[in-house]
């Protein structure tokens, strides 16, 4: 009797073991292809990281050994955000002329050119030659990448995959800072050729990777190669009813008939561009007029709470802070490139959980907190004739927790917005656009900030910065709807009510719910 009963037990706890295996779905599998595709296009962003990284502690050489002013330092460091201006522009049209993959090339290459130029540079006029081109490739990377993983990636995965151009800009500023330490024991003229000339070997690696990525899809539709893209929709997503749904909304806003199938279709010709620009600028829509101010406004908070001075110049303000030798320097950036790098990677893995939008808060919350912090322990530094210990640890902590909140969310999510945002006939123009306020201001910031605190006060500059934060928190609050979750072309009629966007948003939920009901009739 006892021995029955123990096998009805065991035959009732597999029963409920068939039932709980049934009831609960399996958790869903990360699209490896995309993965890698995503991983390859956005390892071109190294080679800015790497300059900007680089370039903190190589400065300080640069000017020992040319005997350059800090006028000239600061033109030179930031310049290349100007000079990458012209690479952003000419990105978007290349991208639509060769494809997204091989204007990822295209970058790769350039920026080869610049790195060994720097390297051999034999005076200053020539450094500057070298930045100019290294510019060109830097603004050619940082536009495509976005673009080739929004394009690329599923709905499911978006914010997690086009979050890897930031990923790998943190890993090359982390890249730029060790250098800097393992080249700083050479003799003067040799340690910063060497940090600034190895930047090409990886640009050679990157480049051949990439000829290993597929097209993006959506190019491929707007070439009418409609085979080729269902090819690559197959392998990019989580299912092949999602891939037959991307690929019906591609085609729709190709203008391709829905029930077209033939595997090359005649598109009818673009113009160069002068339609889109019309589109974007002299005659947008409220949709489009509200989409080009979120993903303007995006960058230029981004850059206008003061990263690019933190990163750039983060030995002169530990300098500031009382840290004055070259070694402790050092490694107190590496401290800021290992926290900045540390808390992408946290990122990349929240965009697809918690959204956008909370990660954006969030952010640049702290940001402001950071840099209010950083500003009363400056403050107290610079009007105190000792040293003050404490105000020198919160100085650090400042510093630390500042690029630690920016890199969970102001640091990714701008590319990451900003590639999804746009409709596709106006996506690679409208990114461009995004970059070129994103070079610009941070040009400004980098080209100016010794000369800003050297008029305000280093304690002055980072409040000015606090208070374009506390500006850009009110922005992104008010105007910036989520987008977790949703296909690219369904991005676009969010947008257009300004403030009054969280209506739009429900009102498309109650719609989107009654058709589901609809179809589950039927």
């Amino acid at each position: 009797m006892a021995d029955r009963k123990h096998k009805e037990n065991d035959v009732f706890k597999q029963s409920i073991g068939l039932i709980t295996n049934v009831d609960q779905p399996k958790p869903r599998k990360r699209n490896t292809y995309a993965f890698a595709c995503t991983i390859l296009a956005s390892m071109t962003c190294v080679l800015l990281g790497y300059d900007i990284g680089v370039m903190s502690g190589a400065q300080k050489y640069i000017q020992k050994d040319f005997g350059s002013s800090n006028t000239q330092i600061e033109i030179l460091v930031g310049i290349i955000n100007l000079y990458s201006l012209i690479g952003s522009a000419l990105a978007g049209r290349t991208s639509d002329w060769i494809g997204r993959r091989y204007t990822i090339v295209v970058a790769g290459v350039i920026f080869f050119v610049g790195a060994i130029l720097m390297g051999f540079a034999t005076n200053y006029a020539f450094l500057m030659v070298g930045r100019f081109v290294a510019g060109i490739g830097v603004g050619y990377a940082i536009m495509i990448a976005p673009v080739y993983g929004a394009e690329v990636a599923p709905a499911s995965a978006r914010g997690f995959l086009t979050s890897f151009p930031e990923v790998f800009i943190n890993a090359g500023i982390m890249f730029g800072y060790v250098s800097n330490y393992a080249f700083s024991k050479f003799p003067l003229h040799l340690g910063w050729r060497l940090m600034l000339g190895i930047g090409a070997i990886p640009s050679v690696f990157l480049t051949l990777g990439v000829l290993a990525m597929p097209e993006s899809p959506r190019w491929l539709i707007m070439q009418g190669r409609l085979a080729d893209a269902k090819i690559v929709l197959d392998k990019t997503s989580d299912s092949l009813e999602e891939s037959k749904l991307r690929l019906a909304d591609i085609k729709k806003a190709a203008g391709i008939p829905e029930n077209c199938n033939d595997d090359i279709v005649q598109v009818a010709k673009r113009s160069h561009g002068e339609d889109v620009w019309k589109e974007l600028l002299v005659h947008p829509t409220p949709s489009v007029r509200h989409i080009l101010l979120a993903a303007l406004g995006i960058h230029f908070f981004q850059q206008a709470s003061g990263i690019d001075a933190v990163v750039l110049y983060s030995p002169r303000i530990f300098e500031k802070a009382g840290i004055t030798k070259d070694t402790p320097q050092l490694l107190a950036t590496i401290a800021v490139g290992f926290v900045k790098t540390t808390f992408i990677l946290v990122a990349t893995f929240l965009l697809d959980k918690i959204g956008r939008r909370p990660l954006l808060l969030s952010s640049i919350t702290g940001m402001i907190v950071s840099l209010m912090s950083l500003g009363i322990a400056l403050t107290v530094i610079d009007n105190s004739d000792h040293k003050v210990t404490w105000a020198i640890v919160l100085c650090i902590t400042a510093i630390l927790s500042f690029v630690g909140f920016f890199s969970i969310g102001m640091g990714p999510i701008p590319w990451v917005y900003s590639s999804e945002i746009f409709p596709l006939r106006l996506r690679a123009q409208g990114c461009s656009m995004g970059v070129a306020m994103n070079r610009s201001v941070s040009g400004v910031i980098s080209m100016t900030f010794i000369s800003l605190y050297e008029a305000i006060t280093i304690s002055g500059a980072f409040f000015l910065f606090t208070s374009l934060a506390v500006i850009g928190c009110v922005f992104f609050y008010t105007l910036f709807p989520e987008t977790q979750g949703k296909n690219l072309e369904e991005v676009e009629q969010v947008f257009g009510t300004f403030f009054r966007w969280r209506s739009r948003q429900a009102e498309l939920d109650r719609e989107k719910e009654a058709k589901m009901v609809a179809d589950n009739k039927a």
